[in-house]
């Protein structure tokens, strides 16, 4: 089914009502953090239902539930990132890692900041031309293929801990990709760090924690965006239930994915994105699933 519109905002979510959020939460939350795309779930789980798209509003905002599971799981990191580098900075200590650490983070989430702003009419606009589930096929496929590569040539033995600011800003580059429906922020991240010689776990922890400032200003953003266009109370009790189950279960799928990358490796994420993004593309051309 098509998506609603508000102003030009693609606000599907609000028709579905509590209890097919709550389903869709659980998958936007799982899928968010996993490398797997949440962009290409939420399109096909409502097209097989028979759902309305809940539309690109709603992927965004979720934002905030996986900034939620984010820093409660690495609720260590954060904290010593925060406080450390203002005490650092307070005793003009500018060499100190947690210091150094955060200026990166600042520095590796422009380029997502300038291309978001640049691209936003697109990617937020109803019936926007990049999330049709081809496009999403073959981001799946693309980065399937890249995330193959990393697996086969990275030589995974760096740790957080000895990052530089070139792998920073490299990590920050590949977030931009996340832009692209179908390529998957955790999934463009976590191949950079593979690319850069980093354990699989650590490239994990090395992407969630880069991310959280793009991940709040997507969220933030979103929450702008939709209090701008007069979204009403009950769309907005839908979208916040939606978040709280969302939360939780990107918890979990974070607790999940730092498990298979340190006792397998990132090849299951490789081969299901590969058969999903095949899948997509013979669905849309046998008449499946509408594009």
């Amino acid at each position: 089914m098509a998506s609603a519109c508000t102003e030009g905002l693609d606000t599907g979510f609000v028709a579905l009502g509590y209890a097919k959020v709550a389903v869709l939460g659980v998958v936007q939350g799982i899928t968010e953090l996993l490398p797997i795309s949440s962009t290409a779930h939420m399109r096909i789980v409502p097209a097989f239902l028979g759902w309305q798209d809940p539309g690109s509003a709603f992927s965004a905002a979720m934002q905030m539930a996986a900034l939620a599971a984010v820093i409660t799981y690495f609720w260590s990191d954060v904290r010593g990132l925060v406080f450390g580098s203002i005490e650092a900075a307070l005793r003009r200590d500018f060499q100190d890692w947690n210091f150094r650490f955060a200026v990166w983070i600042v520095l590796a989430t422009i380029p997502i900041i300038v291309a978001g702003v640049l691209l936003a009419p697109i990617l937020n606009a109803c019936g926007s031309p990049l999330r049709t589930l081809t496009v999403i096929g073959m981001s799946c496929i693309v980065m399937s293929l890249l995330m193959g590569l990393a697996e086969l040539y990275s030589r995974p033995k760096r740790t957080m801990e000895n990052a530089t600011l070139k792998d920073a800003m490299i990590v920050g580059v590949a977030q931009v990709g996340a832009l692209i429906p179908g390529v998957s922020r955790s999934g463009s991240t976590l191949t950079a760090g593979l690319f850069r010689d980093f354990r699989r776990e650590e490239a994990a922890r090395f992407s969630f924690l880069l991310g959280l400032p793009a991940i709040a200003a997507a969220g933030l953003h979103e929450f702008w965006v939709l209090h701008k266009v007069g979204l009403d109370g009950h769309g907005w009790s839908i979208l916040l239930f939606g978040l709280v189950i969302a939360s939780i279960s990107a918890f979990a799928a974070i607790w999940g994915l730092l498990r298979i990358l340190e006792r397998f490796s990132a090849w299951p994420f490789v081969v299901y994105r590969g058969l999903m993004g095949v899948f997509l593309l013979v669905a849309v051309l046998l008449g499946w699933l509408p594009n």
